[in-house]
């Protein structure tokens, strides 16, 4: 399964969260989403697609066509800590790290989510891309690709803390005689 991590946009320039806000790739997120094409020239199976305007336009500028826009792959509802950034967060809760104290509560519409509810929704994708015929690609975000990584490797969700991964970048998910592993983690194309 390829992996594509949508391109920068200016909150994850600066380092804000972005779970729900619906930002546009930058500039240079299209150059990164533009480089990422080379590594859609086979056909896929099945292209999944995270509703949000930034991995939808990274979709687009990669050469992925035919894509289904999944609403499973949105990113981490980061609830009350959206749009801010870890230095903000620990000014008022000193050593907070996402993985391990999770997110406060936001309004009705983004009411924040645990790591178990991130995970559930990546089972269910990985689930999706077992059954497809063919190669899968999955177009979305850091947090809920560093989940679903984990959840793939059979790990508990909060694991996905040990698998950074930046904008613009690519992996790979496989396996090794019958078992799922990491075949390729967090490249820059070229």
């Amino acid at each position: 399964m390829l992996l594509l991590r949508h391109g920068e946009t200016e909150w994850s320039k600066a380092g804000r969260h972005t779970g729900r806000t619906d930002l546009p790739l930058t500039e240079h997120g299209e150059e990164q989403a533009r480089a990422l094409a080379p590594l859609v020239k086979e056909p896929f199976g099945l292209v999944l697609v995270s509703p949000a305007q930034r991995a939808r336009r990274t979709a687009e500028l990669a050469g992925l066509s035919g894509y289904e826009v999944d609403p499973d792959l949105w990113e981490w509802d980061y609830g009350g800590y959206e749009g801010i950034t870890t230095p903000d967060i620990r000014a008022d809760r000193p050593g907070w790290y996402l993985w391990r104290d999770g997110v406060i509560p936001g309004d009705a519409d983004h009411p924040g989510e645990s790591a178990a509810q991130v995970a559930a929704r990546a089972d269910r994708v990985i689930a999706r891309a077992r059954e497809a015929d063919g190669r899968v690609a999955v177009v979305a975000h850091g947090h809920f690709l560093r989940v679903l990584a984990a959840r793939w490797l059979g790990l508990a969700p909060e694991e996905g803390r040990l698998l950074k991964l930046d904008t613009g970048t690519y992996s790979r998910l496989g396996f090794e005689h019958a078992e799922p592993v990491l075949t390729t983690w967090n490249a820059p194309v070229g």
